[in-house]
């Protein structure tokens, strides 16, 4: 597993950008709500304390995973925020509606990345069961919410520096950049 030796909720907080100047929606599915309302808290708490203000945070409620896709795409129409992150919980049963609801969700939070300019972080945890979700909730592994919230600053901070770098693409826009993608600078000096 892939969060087997990692603590979802530890982060540098010196990486980060500076975000209270942002707007954040989440968007929270109410199925499997004691783990998706243990990913919200994890995403809330990350955005506050990288100084986001709390009414730059915007939060609705979906029945499913599956609604969370219309649920951000409603958000990024009509809310002025920064980046959206949705937050879900499916867990394996005996059937294959886990394989549907996953693609169907995964797919289409991928579709609004390609489609809108607002990036939508995917919170959405498919698990073979509960333990699972427990564990990366809130549990041994941290909180798959908190890793959210910082990839949502991140992204929300590359959105900014891309528009900004696109109006003034000839002039130099960070002396000492801080967001790096696989250790180089994201706008070189």
């Amino acid at each position: 597993m892939a969060t087997e030796n990692k603590n979802l909720s530890e982060y540098d907080k010196n990486s980060v950008p500076d975000a209270k100047n942002f707007r954040f929606g989440i968007v929270v599915s109410e199925w499997n709500d004691t783990i998706t309302e243990g990913l919200c808290y994890g995403a809330v708490t990350g955005l506050l304390e990288n100084d986001v203000p709390s009414e730059h945070i915007i939060r609705w409620n979906v029945p499913g995973s599956f609604e969370l896709v219309y649920g951000a795409k409603k958000m990024l129409q009509t809310q002025n925020v920064d980046a959206v992150i949705a937050i879900g919980c499916v867990i394996q049963g005996q059937t294959k509606h886990f394989d549907f609801v996953c693609e169907a969700v995964s797919q289409g939070i991928k579709d609004l990345n390609v489609e809108t300019d607002i990036p939508v972080i995917f919170c959405v945890l498919t698990d073979n069961n509960i333990q699972q979700s427990i564990d990366r909730s809130g549990g041994k592994h941290g909180n798959k919410g908190t890793e959210a919230a910082i990839a949502a600053i991140k992204m929300a901070y590359l959105r900014h520096q891309a528009s900004f770098s696109h109006q003034f693409k000839n002039q130099q826009l960070l002396a000492n950049p801080t967001l790096q993608i696989e250790g180089q600078p994201l706008l070189e000096e």
